[in-house]
């Protein structure tokens, strides 16, 4: 029997400990030959606050575990059992169904994507309505002309005495509307 890529439902906020417990369920029960990899899919994203860079990790999918197991009763009870777990998702209770392999490389693509190159927290696009919150501007409202991701630095359009004045910024100082 092949191994595929199941859904496991956690309580939000458990996923990393679901997969620790599960991982060290399949290490007591010696089931590792019927389990493969067991993840939580998350990417690196860059914020700044306090005018340093820092890294955190931001889930794709809050709630949800991949794992890639061989499906047969002993190992749905593992995995069913385990602390935290609401059960699969797809398929009926009794028979769940596996993600499509494609599904599945998009998602394992997708997280290594994420951690060769962080992406921002908070998106920014032209012509959208920002406020501006810190700084000489703080409190005025204006429109996203540029985008500089890699200096986390944006290019707004403010109001100022009715005259549309170009200001950069940067990401932390202003918020969405």
């Amino acid at each position: 029997m092949s191994k595929r890529w199941y859904v496991v439902h956690a309580y939000s906020g458990f996923e990393k400990h679901v997969m620790r417990s599960l991982l060290e369920r399949v290490k007591l029960y010696g089931k590792e030959d019927r389990f493969g990899e067991i993840l939580v899919p998350t990417e690196e994203v860059v914020e700044m606050r306090d005018g340093k860079r820092r890294k955190s990790e931001r889930k794709f999918y809050p709630g949800y575990v991949l794992v890639e197991m061989e499906m047969a009763d002993d190992t749905w009870h593992l995995v069913n059992e385990t602390p935290r777990v609401m059960g699969f998702i797809g398929g009926t209770k009794e028979k769940p169904a596996p993600i499509t392999t494609r599904e599945a490389e998009a998602i394992l693509h997708r997280v290594k994507d994420g951690t060769d190159k962080p992406r921002p927290k908070t998106v920014f696009e032209p012509g959208q309505s920002v406020r501006v919150v810190d700084g000489p501007f703080a409190d005025f409202n204006g429109v996203v002309e540029e985008v500089n991701y890699e200096k986390s630095r944006l290019q707004v359009s403010v109001l100022i005495f009715g005259r549309a004045t170009p200001v950069e910024l940067e990401f932390a100082q202003v918020e969405k509307e």
